[in-house]
Formats: structure tokens, C-alpha cells, sequence
């Protein structure tokens, strides 16, 4: 069992939240790092899901709607975590925080919002 979830970062959400959540010790991967650029929102969960991380995103509506498709089709994911657009300094400060909070365990199929 993991104690803190991997993240992976959708590609609207700044590098430097990365490097933030990265110098604090957590196991972050990208959107850009994993060459998925400008692929649609169900392909970046899908690529979180294969490597058994929590996606972090930015698009509220559309990642509720791939929620609920997992929940109905009883498809695991890592988690799905969603915050509105801050100062990324901000933004790492609250994902570290919901982190620390929870175990990867906890997070895992749960849409949750900082």
C-alpha cells in the first residue's frame, strides 16, 4: 500500500505546480512528460489510470462526466482531484494538503476538489 498517491498533472495545469509538489517529495509525472499533449480528457485518464495515478485537472465539467462514466461502468481509477485556476504556489500548497490528508487508498475512485 502506498501512503501518498502518484499524481499525474493534466496538461492545462502549470509545470512549475510539478516542480513545487516535487521539491516538497511527491512522485508527479505530466501531461507533457508522458508525450500527451494535446489528447482529449478521456485519453488523459485513461493514461493515468495505466500508470495507477491520481490525475489532477483543471476542467471541472468534463472529468465529472468521466467520473461518473467509471463509477457507472465499475471502472477504477486513482482519483480525480480538481481545482480552480490559482497562483501555482497556491495550488501545490492545497494539493500537498489533500495529500497529506488522505492515502492513496482513500483517494483512489473519489472525485475530490481543492
Amino acid at each position: 500500500m502506498k501512503l501518498f498517491a502518484e499524481l499525474y498533472l493534466d496538461e492545462d495545469v502549470s509545470a512549475l505546480v510539478a516542480t513545487l509538489l516535487r521539491v516538497r517529495g511527491y512522485n508527479v509525472t505530466t501531461a507533457h512528460d508522458e508525450g500527451m499533449l494535446s489528447r482529449g480528457d478521456s485519453d488523459q485518464l485513461a493514461r493515468a489510470i495505466a500508470l495507477g495515478r491520481c490525475i489532477f485537472t483543471h476542467n471541472r465539467v468534463h472529468f465529472e462526466e468521466l467520473h461518473r462514466g467509471c463509477i457507472e461502468r465499475g471502472q477504477k481509477h486513482f482519483g480525480i482531484i480538481i481545482g480552480s485556476r490559482r497562483a501555482s504556489h497556491e495550488l501545490a500548497r492545497r494539493i500537498a494538503t489533500l495529500l497529506n490528508a488522505l492515502a492513496a487508498d482513500e483517494i483512489e475512485n473519489q472525485l475530490l476538489y481543492v
